[in-house]
């Protein structure tokens, strides 16, 4: 556990909070998303009322992973796979104590100038109004303010539980503080507080919650970044092992080296909790990834191969996320999937070098391409002159 993990979790305990253990990435029997997206996410039977055996203040570390943000990797701060950094009241403490924690905690346990800090609060919207007690709250603290609707309402899907949420953000620039957080990008959150007080029904009207509940999420590889000083998540300490072998085995631009640092150590963790590549669900998703990376490294030199890649960084990623999956296992897995994409490439060649694909294609050729011979479309358009 890193210090500032250890700094989260002790200053929660301290305020009577119970440690939760971070489960996987694979969500609980019946649940119907692929992985978990949030540090809530486990624990979304309490939020919606059902008591938790270790009571109703609780911390922990979550590990997530989000294909929502698979086109924003690549630039500094967005990750497939990543670290939550949790805090959860179920129906205890309201809004005001989350956020007076919120702020000690950054600017005494983690030395955050409350002048480099701002704070988004929801204003309202046609059916919930302003989140007052939050906004009291912040002006008695003295950091600055911006309010905004859709932003600042955070819910885990289309129905489900839901509310009003604030953002304290970190001024990242150089100089003082300009703009805010929704008018400059050098505004980066750290830290989001959820007021949890509703439920979503199907045909989108809202009720209250039996119980009122508090749920904080700090991404720790964003918090690092800005505790370290440093222009990127991948510049981190977390990441250095990754960033010093990676060039040296591949010549990338940043972006893609940022990628395929990111899809490679999500694979390997994706790996380490029991998901294979496949052609659905989880495993898909796992196999698109593997697959973005080869196509990134073969795009200037085909004879890239994933073995290149050293034990040591499959070790150091699986010791970090706490996975008991062999080192070994988990590399074949990867050069299997490699192996099972450069045949599926060779075919894919062989199949549209005949005349009927020597013209624009159609949705018919898509189609049969598809189900004939298992290219999906976006790799026959990869293979197209």
């Amino acid at each position: 556990m890193t210090t500032i993990s250890k700094t989260f979790i002790n200053f929660f305990l301290d305020r009577g909070h119970i440690p939760t253990t971070g489960s996987t990435l694979i969500p609980r029997l019946g649940d119907p998303v692929l992985f978990t997206t949030s540090g809530m996410h486990p624990l979304t039977p309490y939020l919606e009322g059902e008591p938790h055996p270790l009571g109703r203040r609780l911390v922990g570390i979550q590990r997530c992973l989000r294909t929502t943000d698979l086109d924003e990797v690549g630039d500094p701060t967005h990750l497939t796979v990543f670290e939550m950094l949790g805090s959860w009241s179920l129906g205890d403490y309201g809004s005001e104590q989350t956020l007076r924690w919120g702020f000690e905690l950054l600017r005494d346990g983690y030395g955050i100038d409350p002048g480099r800090m701002y704070v988004t609060v929801f204003g309202g919207d046609e059916q919930v109004g302003l989140d007052e007690e939050s906004l009291r709250t912040w002006q008695s603290i003295g950091v600055p303010i911006e309010l905004t609707t859709d932003d600042n309402w955070w819910s885990n899907g289309p129905t489900g539980p839901c509310g009003p949420d604030s953002e304290i953000f970190v001024w990242t620039g150089n100089g003082s503080p300009e703009g805010t957080p929704t008018t400059d990008d050098r505004w980066v959150e750290v830290w989001n507080h959820v007021m949890m007080r509703y439920r979503r029904l199907e045909d989108g009207s809202l009720e209250p919650l039996e119980q009122l509940n508090i749920d904080t999420g700090l991404g720790l590889e964003r918090l690092m970044m800005l505790l370290e000083g440093k222009n990127s998540v991948y510049e981190t300490s977390l990441f250095e092992p990754w960033t010093r072998t990676v060039p040296e085995l591949w010549k990338l631009d940043e972006e893609d080296e940022r990628i395929v640092i990111d899809h490679l150590r999500s694979s390997i963790v994706i790996v380490g909790d029991g998901v294979h590549p496949s052609n659905t669900g989880r495993g898909y998703v796992l196999r698109r990834l593997i697959r973005r990376v080869l196509t990134i490294l073969w795009r200037t030199d085909e004879s890239r191969t994933l073995s290149d890649l050293p034990l040591e960084l499959f070790q150091e990623t699986l010791d970090h996320f706490h996975e008991g999956e062999l080192v070994t296992l988990v590399r074949r897995i990867l050069i299997d999937e490699e192996i099972r994409f450069t045949n599926l490439l060779d075919r894919g060649r062989k199949v549209l070098s005949h005349d009927r694909f020597r013209k624009p294609l159609d949705d018919t050729d898509f189609e049969y391409l598809h189900e004939t011979h298992g290219l999906p479309k976006d790799l026959v358009v990869s293979l197209l002159p």
